[in-house]
């Protein structure tokens, strides 16, 4: 195949793609290029089904090589380790909209990896990786139902820009990620600064009309470039296994599927299954993944029948019924703030840690980004569902969830300017049926407002959900685990009562209209603040003081010339005052110098030394020094921290002095007065002029 490039204007930007130069074993595989942010992008399918899955095998890889930027890794090793959040949040960005794509049934291992092989700091990679993932599948002989497209929404100035650059994104109201086929949305993620519930619709139809451009266009290059589609044997259920799993089991699913306790009507259903299971076997023998398949697809229709003919949800609740909500803070003794936020059978403890700016994280990777002060990190521990599995590092799930917590939170966070303080935040699931990352949220409000952290407002967050056949849709309020699985639409929205802070939603159908997300908005902000007033009602407003466990923080702004003497040669002055105050020390390039210290004592101290380094020496100033070195033609005086002047043997008695020795000696505190600082900076110093009051 010869070397093919396309090219596309989209939102003011050229996209280039580029075809049959690189990876050509491949199964399919694109050159993605915009500005000089370029990623490769592959597919491959394996040859043969894992037909004893029940679930499609597809795994999506980012690959962040550290050449991209111009850098080599950090540490010992000076090779890329495991990936990095962006890279595991980008690889969720692309398999959450292609997922759904797939036929029903198709259980040959797929996989997907995009490579960054160069980053311009404008252009972030993760958007054209997720459409060089469409474009991919679209030209290989891997079978999909539908293609996808995915753009970068923002608006500056009240202007929309399309796949924004970093620097739009910083003056941008929202910064939103928008997937979807040419008739629906599919996949939304936004974080935004407070926007309303229209302007986010606005959002959402802007990322759509691109959306269709770039469909479109990849339609165009699947027609030119597109392998013949290769036969895939799809998993089926035998059509009578299906009918006599049917007869006996859906009333006997149905009657059990109506219990507001998640774990006793779980169990029921599992006894059930079992029950039909074991009687099914002695008719189908050796059958029992299609018996259970079956079984699988009952229960969800029926789930879906009852919401939707009887209005009725599987804890009796209405569509738009919020579960029993109960917030608490100052759960732990020592911490610096904590929110416990409990609804329903979902139940999320958030602890708050103050640190010092030195504590930021440091980012090796490839973004602008170099450090973080505010830290929101999520775990689900296997006892909050009931379950068993190996506790290991963070699952993507658990990464993903706490991303979009931080990004709901970080609009509030104050400036560093106005609190100088690392943040960070652990949200521990301690019991989970539905929307935990939402829990983690308002949790993780509380918590800020319980150490004092001096928020902009608190947010709170809500899961909706969807279910629809044919022209019958409904929306559901706070869904709960049974809902997120058996229904179609997974959509999270959190934000203050002045508007929405992040948004994240995936279709598990073939896509959502705008009509359905415009009440899902509508429903999601009554929900919204309903559950903010529960939260408002344990408190209101930040504490005045920050917990006595916290670091106190003194913030002094001194000459950036001034840095080195307050360092000292080797560090030795800034190890001093550390060890003589207790306090620690953290210096910025720009002179601002941040002392922290759990008592307030050691702070002041600490920042009195500071500040007598930095004081400048003034002729005619009088101070009491300590003498520190004796020279026959006179004495050195420290008059300040790291400045001493010389006390000539002249200056040091109104009568004529043998020897230096004679009137002082090393250690001697005395009085001097600086009589001169001479144009190379040298300090004259007099005792005798002190004496006599001049």
């Amino acid at each position: 195949m010869s070397v093919i490039t396309k090219e596309l204007d989209l939102g003011g930007k050229t996209l280039e793609f580029q075809f049959g130069k690189v990876a050509r074993q491949a199964d399919g595989a694109v050159v993605v290029k915009c500005g000089d942010t370029v990623v490769l992008v592959t597919v491959v399918a394996s040859k043969e089904s894992r037909e004893e899955l029940n679930f499609l095998p597809l795994t999506v890889e980012v690959v962040e090589r550290m050449y991209a930027a111009g850098k080599i890794p950090g540490g010992f090793i000076k090779r890329e380790g495991r990936p990095s959040e962006r890279s595991i949040l980008t690889a969720r960005l692309i398999d959450r909209p292609l997922r759904p794509l797939f036929p029903e049934g198709f259980r040959n291992e797929v996989q997907i990896i995009a490579t960054v092989l160069s980053v311009d700091q404008i252009n972030a990679p993760d958007i054209f990786a997720l459409n060089g993932a469409s474009i991919a599948l679209a030209v290989s002989d891997i079978t999909t139902e539908k293609i996808v497209a995915g753009v970068r929404v923002g608006r500056v100035d009240g202007r929309w820009t399309i796949n924004s650059t970093f620097q739009e994104l910083e003056h941008s109201e929202l910064n939103l990620v928008v997937a979807g086929t040419k008739d629906s949305i599919v996949m939304v993620e936004a974080g935004a600064r407070e926007v309303d519930e229209e302007t986010m619709l606005q959002a959402l139809e802007e990322g759509h009309k691109a959306i269709k451009k770039l469909v479109g266009f990849i339609e165009e290059i699947r027609d030119e470039l597109g392998k013949d589609k290769r036969e895939f044997s799809l998993v089926g259920v035998n059509a009578e296994i299906e009918a006599e799993t049917r007869k006996i089991a859906t009333e006997r699913i149905k009657k059990e599927l109506c219990n507001s306790d998640k774990l006793a009507r779980e169990e029921a259903i599992k006894t059930t299954k079992e029950a039909v299971l074991s009687e099914l076997l002695t008719l189908f023998p050796e059958r029992e993944k299609d018996i259970k398949n079956v079984l699988k697809k009952i229960e969800k229709e029926e789930v879906r029948t009852m919401i939707l003919n009887e209005g009725t949800r599987p804890d009796g609740r209405k569509l738009d019924e919020i579960r029993p909500i109960s917030c608490e803070v100052g759960a732990l003794p020592r911490q610096h703030g904590t929110g416990l936020f409990t609804r329903g059978q979902t139940q999320v403890l958030s602890v708050l840690t103050l640190g010092t700016v030195g504590e930021v994280q440091r980012l090796d990777g490839l973004e602008i980004e170099e450090s973080k002060r505010f830290l929101h990190q999520y775990n689900f521990p296997p006892y909050s569902t009931g379950e068993v599995w190996r506790l290991m590092g963070p699952k993507r799930r658990e990464i993903g969830h706490g991303a979009l917590a931080e990004r709901a939170l970080l609009p509030m966070i104050p400036d560093e300017s106005e609190f100088p303080y690392t943040i960070r935040i652990v949200s521990e699931v301690f019991e989970s049926n539905g929307s935990s990352s939402m829990a983690s949220v308002c949790g993780s409000s509380l918590a800020l407002m319980d150490a004092g952290v001096p928020v902009k407002a608190m947010v709170s967050g809500i899961a909706m959900g969807l279910v629809k056949e044919g022209d019958k849709a409904a929306v559901l309020s706070d869904i709960q685990g049974v809902e997120d699985a058996l229904g179609d639409m997974d959509f999270k929205v959190a934000g203050t009562s002045n508007g929405i802070t992040a948004l994240q939603m995936d279709m598990k159908a073939s896509g959502v209209a705008t009509d359905i997300l415009r009440k899902a908005l509508e429903q999601a902000k009554e929900g919204r603040l309903f559950i903010l007033n529960k939260m408002i009602s344990v408190i209101s407003t930040p504490r005045d003081e920050l917990s006595e466990f916290a670091p106190r923080i003194i913030t002094v702004k001194v000459k950036t010339d001034k840095i080195r003497e307050i360092i000292g040669p080797g560090g030795k002055m800034i190890r001093s005052i550390i060890d003589e105050s207790g306090a620690n020390i953290d210096i910025e390039d720009d002179g601002t110098v941040y002392i922290s210290s759990i008592d307030r004592e050691s702070g002041e101290k600490a920042q009195q030394m500071i500040e007598l380094i930095v004081k400048e020496v003034k002729a005619g100033d009088v101070y009491m020094g300590t003498v520190k070195k004796i020279m026959n033609f006179g004495a050195f005086v420290e008059v300040l921290p790291g400045k001493d002047g010389l006390v000539h043997i002249s200056k040091l008695a109104k009568e004529r002095v043998p020897s230096v020795e004679d009137v002082v000696k090393v250690g001697d505190k005395i009085l001097v007065k600086v009589t001169e600082i001479d144009k190379m900076g040298r300090i004259n110093l007099s005792a005798i002029d002190v004496e006599e009051g001049k």
